[in-house]
């Protein structure tokens, strides 16, 4: 299978039209009483940045688009929905409206793989009121999740100093699914690879694995497993070594000698049992293989063992990388900014306190110096030009169609990657990172004023 042409839509639940809110419903059918179907415009941003990260890598963003051009509802989905007691009153007409229901509305967003920071529009959505309001829970849901483990991954894989890191997070994932988008997020920050063979197979990602104990524990002896393995798979002979005794496991895989392909080291001192290993297989003539380490890993342990040159040559990260456990939740909020009437535009904000929102569209552009380096974001007024940067939010749909192209999760990686690069060192730190500035334009600020007051 060629990974770069998997160019094709992500992949789409049947179920994803009642994967929503029930206030999304309630509020869409009073739209569709009070005949408020006037253009409105709602925008997906971060309220805040979460504890440690200076950056967010924005994820999600081909889901969010597929499902609001997929999203429809069937039969069995109206059924339930006109049976619950809150919508026993509901006219009939207005479930022919919904079994109709398509998205014919305007989308903009940044491309995934983009730093973002907060209370930057990350995702636009404009059309008929009930169209876009009904759109709210997935977005925010996918773009959420995807975005906190596509940036945890960016900051395990920066720690990691160009070693590989591997998504092994399905077991721990909070649900098949959440492992399954959780290793299309990991690969845009950067990993090379999971172990979901789900995410393998639908999105072209690299897969790897080696064996588990109970691999080891199933055999007559360790020396066994190792060599059963080793006769099935001989070119992808990865033993396990922290089974019973760790330097015991590698004196045993010397023993079965080549093929090997690597160890891996799951448990107890990592720092010393590495150094052991690799100290044990170099004087065995073993110098290609190499050493992977696993076990409740996150980036602090990684960037810990490399500052003490651990010879290391590659990590599987799991339940840090996938549940993201130092900040396990995003901030993501979608509000409406603006609506029209007679033509007129009407912007919108909420000013309640540690809530506030930013009225009307907006734009955001990237400021760099000389050398391409990031030194600020500017946000603007939809309308307003600013030559000084480059437009983040590029046109994904218009009219309820597609016309930009789904790019290869490769490239957004590489996007990812390069783009993140750019930001100054102090906004990568691991901790008490400082995000680049964000600065408001004169009109915005002045609309702003004009509302509150």
């Amino acid at each position: 299978m060629n990974r770069h042409n998997l160019l094709k839509p992500v992949w789409v639940d049947p179920h994803w039209p009642l994967s929503t809110d029930l206030y999304e419903i309630s509020m869409t059918i009073g739209y569709w009483a009070y005949e408020m179907f006037f253009p409105a415009t709602f925008e997906l941003s971060f309220r805040h940045l979460p504890e440690h990260r200076g950056y967010l890598i924005a994820a999600g963003i081909e889901t969010a688009i597929e499902y609001c051009l997929q999203l429809h509802f069937d039969d069995d989905s109206i059924e339930y929905l006109a049976s619950l007691p809150a919508f026993q009153q509901v006219p009939h007409a207005f479930w022919d409206w919904l079994k109709n229901y398509r998205f014919h509305g305007d989308i903009d967003a940044v491309p995934e793989g983009t730093p973002v920071f907060a209370r930057e529009p990350v995702l636009v959505v404009r059309g008929p009121l009930p169209e876009v309001q009904l759109l709210e829970t997935f977005l925010l849901s996918t773009v959420n999740f995807q975005t906190m483990v596509a940036t945890k991954a960016a900051r395990i894989v920066d720690a990691a100093r160009g070693r590989g890191v591997v998504d092994f997070g399905l077991r721990r994932a909070h649900s098949p699914e959440a492992g399954f988008w959780a290793a299309r997020a990991a690969y845009i920050g950067g990993c090379i690879g999971t172990s979901n063979l789900l995410a393998g197979f639908r999105f072209g990602i690299p897969v790897y694995g080696t064996a588990a104990h109970s691999w080891t524990l199933a055999n007559p002896s360790e020396e066994e497993a190792f060599r059963r393995f080793q006769q099935l798979f001989p070119d992808n002979a990865i033993f396990l070594v922290d089974t019973f005794d760790t330097i015991e496991g590698v004196r045993r895989a010397i023993k079965v000698g080549r093929p090997i392909r690597a160890i891996r080291i799951d448990s107890g001192n990592l720092e010393q049992l590495t150094r052991k290993a690799r100290r044990l297989l170099d004087e065995a003539g073993l110098q290609d293989v190499k050493i992977i380490l696993s076990g409740d890993l996150n980036e602090y342990r990684i960037d810990e063992l490399l500052r003490h040159e651990t010879p290391v040559d590659l990590f599987g990260v799991g339940t840090e990388l996938v549940v993201s456990r130092d900040a396990p939740a995003m901030t993501g909020i979608y509000k409406l900014v603006e609506w029209e009437k007679d033509g007129e535009r009407i912007p919108r904000m909420k000013w309640s306190p540690d809530k506030m929102t930013l009225p009307g569209r907006k734009q955001v552009f990237r400021v760099r110096n000389d050398d391409g380096m990031i030194i600020e974001d500017r946000m603007t007024l939809f309308e307003e030009a600013d030559a000084a940067g480059e437009p983040l939010l590029v046109p994904w749909v218009r009219n309820g169609a597609r016309i930009r192209e789904i790019e290869s999760l490769d490239i957004i990686q590489q996007r990812a990657t390069k783009e993140r690069h750019c930001l100054p060192e102090t906004a990568l730190q691991l901790s008490h990172p400082q995000p680049i500035p964000v600065h408001l334009s004169a009109a915005l600020e002045k609309l702003i004023d004009t509302l509150v007051h």
